[in-house]
């Protein structure tokens, strides 16, 4: 009698679908090849997973760039990367480099695959790897329905927040998160904690003393114009609250940093200090930044999603992206946390680059100050806590349940 083999990884057979047993999980593997903040988005799922099955080694698999977002979580046992630049470095190291890593990851012998995007790769690693049961988005029948054992609805919904979104995969399997599960955990770590701490000595700022405003992002139609930041920080800083401005190395976003710099002072003599740290931080130096400031003021971006993570009061500014989908998450139940948008423009969220693909926003650009200082002075009200309106606009309270030197921001709306 002949042989039962396995089939070959390209037909178009469908995955067996056992009953799933989170006691029956010996090791996972969680994927999320996206952005800074989406991966950042995606740890509850990591924690949740832990909770639910603690005898089981949850690894993740990410893009190198974006490791910082999960490094030191207390719930993974081992981070694989893909380096984004391997495609250039011609194919014969290119593919060392995959061999390399498909090896280490069957050494892991996984019995699930979370599978957190519709990146094709997903799909041949569970064909490859061959878990015992694999979860992604419902995409598209054929291949890639047939690659996995469970599907959930969808990759993101425009009603409902990325990280409950994400985890739906575990819904999907049957496991239903806890409040803390659904914690969005970063650790900065403790080099970056004492260079930050240093750098606050240095310019004679306390933790929780000042206001952190990080207006940039690597896509314009995201920002909000540098005389409305500039403003801002006047008012602010009149009331005695000094100012820290920050954004990525990148030259355009350090340029509009140097723009609110050259604009402040138009509308009032600030009376407390301005320190400006654009293009100096890590990202794990940004969240320990983050997690010391009494208030963070910043566009749809990651380090948006990094103060939100560190338990600042966050205050976001949003234009043609998302809200509901991508606002700060409150891992304490929507009070520390504002998102301020146009009710003026019926047509946003509209996820695109700017008006008409403009890359200019017209819900940005008409964004009035006052209601960005309204937001800022209901935080400020709020105690901080330990480190680690109305017309044409809008000043919503986020709420946990309604719910890729770094790239910060990208045209669909997602998180850098």
């Amino acid at each position: 009698m002949a042989e039962s083999r396995p089939a070959p990884l390209w037909q178009n057979v469908a995955m067996p679908k056992p009953a799933f047993s989170a006691a029956g999980l010996r090791r996972a593997l969680v994927i999320k090849l996206r952005h800074h903040g989406d991966v950042l988005l995606a740890a509850p799922v990591i924690s949740a997973l832990k909770h639910h099955a603690p005898q089981c080694e949850v690894d993740a698999l990410v893009y190198a760039d974006t490791a910082p977002m999960l490094e030191g979580h207390p719930a993974l046992s081992r981070l694989h990367l893909i380096d984004r630049h391997w495609k250039r470095q011609g194919l014969g190291r290119q593919s060392a480099a995959e061999l390399k890593l498909i090896s280490a990851l069957r050494a892991r012998h996984y019995d699930l695959i979370v599978h957190l995007s519709v990146h094709t790769r997903g799909a041949w690693l569970v064909r490859l790897l061959r878990p015992r049961w694999s979860v992604a988005p419902r995409f598209r029948p054929g291949f890639w329905a047939k690659s996995f054992t469970h599907l959930y609805p969808a990759q993101s919904h425009p009603d409902r927040h990325t990280v409950d979104t994400n985890l739906d995969s575990l819904r999907a399997l049957g496991i239903e998160p806890t409040p803390e599960d659904m914690r969005v955990i970063l650790v900065p770590g403790a080099a970056a904690e004492a260079k930050v701490d240093a750098l606050l000595a240095e310019h004679d700022l306390s933790p929780g003393g000042f206001v952190h405003i990080h207006p940039a992002s690597r896509w314009a139609f995201k920002c909000w114009p540098a005389d409305r930041v500039a403003a801002l920080c006047d008012a602010l800083a009149a009331k005695g609250l000094p100012i820290v401005l920050s954004s990525a190395p990148d030259a355009d976003e350090k340029a509009l940093i140097a723009a609110v710099q050259a604009a402040r002072g138009k509308f009032a003599v600030p009376p407390a200090p301005t320190v400006d740290f654009s293009g100096q931080l890590t990202l794990k130096e940004l969240a320990a930044l983050a997690a010391r400031a009494r208030l963070f003021v910043g566009v749809d971006s990651a380090p948006m999603h990094i103060a939100a993570a560190m338990g600042t009061p966050t205050v976001g500014i949003f234009g043609p992206s998302g809200d509901r989908e991508w606002g700060p998450w409150d891992n304490d139940g929507g009070a520390r946390h504002r998102v301020v948008a146009s009710l003026a423009h019926p047509c946003r969220p509209c996820g695109r680059a700017g008006c008409e693909d403009s890359k200019v926003s017209d819900c940005l650009v008409t964004l009035p100050v006052a209601q960005v200082l309204a937001a800022c002075e209901q935080l400020l009200a709020i105690p901080p806590t330990p480190c680690p309106g109305q017309g044409a606009t809008m000043v919503r309270r986020v709420a946990a349940p309604d719910h890729d030197g770094p790239a910060l921001g990208r045209p669909d709306g997602g998180a850098s």
